[in-house]
């Protein structure tokens, strides 16, 4: 029996452990889609206690408190932080096979030293022994980025953002860790949303543009993209129900949005045509730029409708849809691929079963542009656990390059997240090293280092553009 979660923990075979130990362990992390809050870096925050750090905002672990009968009290409600921490804690010793259950771990070992384990008969002991080292100077935000090896993250902003934050963090030389924005103009595209035309004056505002048509929408985007860019933005992120592609004139769409404009509403199919020519709009000015568009989809998104009312988005009733037409996506990419105006593009899909799909997508439409111009992310959301990600990257093995794969993200808001990365790459290696094992691949150390390394982090630099000190 293994012990757990030992030094060789997910890494089976003597191939796997050389992989990770001697390549992938020590290679530094670049997050390039995240949802932290930049001013939690600004201002180097200190939390009081690991409640504050772990729990808060995290609706992987909220929603897998109320799959084990806890009241929201003591998840989104007013339950004092240690309450909070105690429920999670009983609720951790059930997810046998969740892949919370090893982050929630690596994180409690990688940042606080801790090497037992969590459940309802140690919960005061980890409570008090992490509250206590969250007290040290070297607990804060910025170091705990920097205890993870982090070079570079991009986080996930509003066209109508300042940017304020990134702006402070800029300023600071002392502070290594670039932190760059990432457009995500999701809100100027669902005009079926009850506040879009709020929105709209909130994007005048920032743009200076008044907006009165689909043409100045486009105009004050321009601009907001143009600020990004002098931010150092280099990506742009799209959530999406699917890729659509229903096409219009321009005179059909400045008719839907006139309509939008006076109030009146809006069919489904008016709704599609709209997004439709936002998309290629926006994808147009990300390949004028040299950006990387990435576009999340196959998620149906607040689906208890109660709790929405109740608790907002992004706390833990979304899901996985089935509703994403393979014909859309590609007229879509078709389209801008036609007029030689596709950007470099990332697909990630929240069903596992687009995997093939998309492996079969992507070899379509690249080109010498870069080297893996379009791309599949890595497993998202639900699929982040150990067969998600090992089906994610064996399809892509299969039907494409895998060694031109940019690798993982955290998609969190938790600085103790990066042991994600840990988590992945482990996976990577146990995956590679099997094929290495069972002669599928020649044990090749100088090919293998470079697959290993460049997936781990080199080609996501490449990829994005990022201008960072060269890494061996």
């Amino acid at each position: 029996m293994k012990k757990f979660m030992d030094r060789d923990f997910l890494l089976s075979t003597e191939s796997a452990k050389k992989l990770y130990h001697n390549y992938a362990e020590k290679m530094p992390i670049l997050d390039y889609h995240c949802h932290i809050d930049p001013k939690d870096i600004a201002q180097n925050r200190k939390f009081e206690n690991i409640t504050q750090v772990w729990l808060g905002g995290d609706h992987y672990k909220w929603r897998q408190m109320r799959s084990n009968g806890v009241e929201e009290y003591y998840i989104t409600g007013d339950a004092p932080d240690y309450e909070k921490f105690v429920k999670w804690a009983e609720t951790l010793e059930k997810a046998i096979g969740n892949p919370l259950y090893h982050w929630s771990h690596l994180e409690l070992r990688r940042y606080f030293g801790y090497e037992g384990y969590l459940n309802s008969r140690t919960a005061e002991e980890v409570w008090n022994f992490c509250n206590q080292k969250l007290q040290q100077d070297s607990m804060s935000a910025r170091d705990m980025m920097a205890k993870a090896g982090v070079t570079l993250i991009c986080t996930t902003d509003d066209p109508v953002d300042s940017l304020k934050w990134h702006k402070e963090i800029a300023k600071d030389d002392d502070f290594k860790v670039q932190t760059l924005p990432a457009f995500r103009p999701d809100r100027a595209m669902n005009l079926e949303k009850k506040d879009y035309l709020d929105y709209l004056v909130k994007l005048s505002e920032a743009s200076g543009i008044m907006i009165v048509s689909f043409q100045t929408l486009c105009r004050a985007l321009r601009r907001r993209l143009d600020f990004f860019a002098s931010m150092g933005c280099l990506a742009a992120d799209h959530g999406l129900e699917y890729v659509m592609y229903h096409p219009a004139s321009e005179e059909e769409i400045e008719a839907v949005f006139a309509k939008r404009l006076s109030g009146g509403g809006i069919t489904r199919e008016e709704e599609l045509k709209f997004k439709t020519a936002f998309l290629l709009a926006m994808a147009k000015e990300y390949h004028r730029r040299n950006w990387v568009m990435q576009l999340h989809y196959g998620c149906r998104r607040d689906n208890n409708t109660a709790a929405f009312e109740k608790l907002g988005p992004d706390t833990g009733f979304d899901c996985i849809s089935q509703d994403a037409p393979t014909f859309e996506l590609v007229n879509f990419l078709d389209a801008l691929n036609q007029t030689e105006e596709l950007p470099k593009t990332v697909l990630y899909s929240l069903n596992p079963n687009d995997d093939a799909v998309i492996g079969t997508i992507i070899g379509c439409f690249q080109d010498s542009y870069a080297a893996g111009k379009i791309q599949q992310g890595s497993a998202w959301w639900f699929n982040d656990h150990r067969n998600g990600m090992t089906a994610q990257m064996t399809s892509l093995a299969n039907l494409g390059l895998l060694g031109n794969f940019i690798g993982m993200l955290t998609d969190s808001r938790s600085f103790l997240s990066y042991v994600r990365h840990e988590y992945f790459r482990r996976i990577l290696c146990e995956l590679i090293g099997g094929w290495v094992e069972n002669g599928e691949y020649p044990n090749d150390d100088a090919a293998l280092e470079t697959i290993i390394k460049d997936i781990c982090y080199h080609n996501a630099v490449r990829y994005f553009g990022f201008h960072l000190k060269p890494v061996q």
